[in-house]
C-alpha cells in the first residue's frame, strides 16, 4: 500500500501506477460532481459531437449530491457525502471511454463493465467513507462554477478546486483488480459455510 498526492489533470501513467489498497489525496481544479442525470447529459453531448462546459480529461469525478449554500455571493460546499456508485454502472464505462476521466470517487464500488473500462482507459475507482460529508467538504475548497442547474442541486455539475481531497482508497484499479469483487466472493464463501453449519440450504 502506498500514498499518493496527485494534482489534476491526472495522466494515464499516474493513474496506472495506482493499485488496490493505495491511498490518494487529490488537489487541482478538475474535480467535478456528477450523478445519474449529469452522466446522462454528458453522454448525450458526446453522441451529438458537442462539448460539455468542462474538460473531463484527467479529471476526478465524484458521485455525490452536495449540499451547498451561497455566502457573500459565492457558493460553498457544506457537505459532500458520496452517493452509492452502482447507480452509475449504466453510464460509467461509456463515460470513461468518451471523456478519459482518471479517478471516479463514490461508495460501494462498481461492476464489471466499469472495471473493464478502467483497465482499458487507465483509470481507477476510489471509495470515500459514507457519513463523512462534512469532512469531504473540507477538501473541496472552492466552487468555481455551478453548471446544469436545471438538474437540481444534487444532480448538477459542480466545478470544484480541491486541496488534499481525501483520503480516497483505491478499490478498483486499471489492472483488473476489484476489492469489492474479492470481498463479495469471501462473503459468499463464508455464507455457504455458515449455512452448512446450521443446516440451512441457501
Amino acid at each position: 500500500m502506498a500514498e499518493y498526492h496527485l494534482t489534476t489533470p491526472i495522466s494515464e501513467a499516474d493513474a496506472r501506477k495506482l493499485k488496490v489498497g493505495d491511498i490518494v489525496y487529490v488537489s487541482g481544479d478538475r474535480v467535478y460532481t456528477a450523478r445519474d442525470a449529469a452522466h446522462e447529459r454528458a453522454l448525450e453531448l458526446l453522441k451529438k459531437g458537442e462539448k460539455p462546459p468542462v474538460d473531463f480529461s484527467g479529471s476526478v469525478v465524484y458521485h455525490v449530491g452536495p449540499v451547498a449554500w451561497k455566502k457573500a455571493g459565492k457558493w460553498q460546499i457544506v457537505s459532500a457525502g458520496p452517493t452509492t456508485s452502482t447507480r452509475m454502472e449504466l453510464f460509467e464505462d461509456e463515460f470513461l471511454r468518451g471523456y478519459k476521466a482518471r479517478i471516479i470517487v463514490g461508495k460501494g464500488g462498481m461492476g464489471p463493465k466499469t472495471l473493464a473500462a478502467l483497465k482499458e482507459v487507465g483509470a481507477v475507482y476510489c471509495s470515500y467513507t459514507g457519513g463523512c460529508g462534512a469532512l469531504a467538504a473540507k477538501g473541496l475548497k472552492e466552487v468555481r462554477a455551478y453548471e446544469w442547474q436545471d438538474l437540481g442541486m444534487p444532480e448538477a455539475l459542480w466545478v470544484i478546486t480541491a486541496q488534499d481531497f481525501g483520503p480516497l482508497l483505491v478499490t478498483m484499479d486499471s489492472h483488473g483488480n476489484s476489492l469489492h469483487e474479492v470481498v463479495s466472493k469471501k462473503v459468499e464463501a463464508k455464507k455457504t459455510e455458515v449455512y452448512a453449519k446450521i443446516g440451512v440450504k441457501p
